[in-house]
């Protein structure tokens, strides 16, 4: 393995913090597209070596699976007109799959993370991993509950219900994973590992010890299709 992540691609995204402006970014055009290169290669070998143990990396592309920086503002009232990372989806369908995936989040500042699972499905997603927990709350135990695993990504996040999810008993064994509209397991990395030469290790590491927990959440939504 020999990809790496350039301390000028790190810079890069730490200066763009604090320059979020099309003046500095047009200036700095040249920088950016090193750094997306950079990036972008490092995807492609984490792919290749991803595909030995996840078959949804193969004949992906790295350059298909990066977000674009641009931000949308239209909605917005964070007026910032670009991202300050880079991010990159590796999920069966490509980067706008709705389905369970790995997600490599690369920023500036301590702020980079490798993260899994399901992110805010529609309804019937939803409904149907609330039922695997449900009746599988033993085998979700024993995947999330784990101390290798819990070590790596503490405990699961993401938005939450106040309320007890229709059709569940408060007093149900498996409440607290029910309550959940989105299923993430996230392992902060700090910059020293991101410019280290092992980085890639550490993220197909952090990726194999997902796998099972990607692999429960994709199973219940098999039947349903993608849509």
């Amino acid at each position: 393995m020999s990809a790496t992540i350039a301390k000028s691609t790190l810079q890069f995204l730490t200066d763009l913090t604090q320059n979020n402006n099309r003046e500095w970014f047009n200036l700095n055009k040249k920088r950016y597209e090193e750094a997306r290169k950079n990036y972008t290669s490092f995807l492609d070998e984490m792919l290749e070596e991803m595909s030995a143990f996840e078959p949804i990396a193969l004949d992906q592309k790295g350059k298909d699976l990066v977000f674009r920086i641009y931000r949308d503002v239209r909605f917005s009232n964070d007026k910032r007109p670009y991202k300050d990372h880079f991010g990159a989806y590796v999920a069966e369908g490509g980067r706008k799959s709705i389905l369970p995936g790995y997600y490599l989040h690369l920023a500036g500042n301590n702020n980079s993370f490798v993260a899994g699972g399901l992110w805010m499905p529609p309804a019937a997603y939803l409904k149907a991993v609330r039922q695997e927990i449900d009746y599988s709350l033993d085998e979700f135990k024993s995947i999330v509950e784990t101390p290798d695993f819990k070590k790596r990504f503490g405990n699961i996040s993401g938005e939450q219900l106040k309320t007890t999810p229709k059709g569940y008993d408060k007093e149900n064994p498996a409440i607290e994973y029910l309550r959940f509209k989105s299923w993430n397991a996230v392992m902060p990395i700090d910059d020293k590992t991101v410019l280290s030469a092992d980085f890639m290790s550490v993220v197909l590491d952090a990726m194999r010890a997902l796998k099972p927990f990607n692999n429960f959440l994709m199973e219940p939504l098999k039947e349903i299709g993608q849509e």
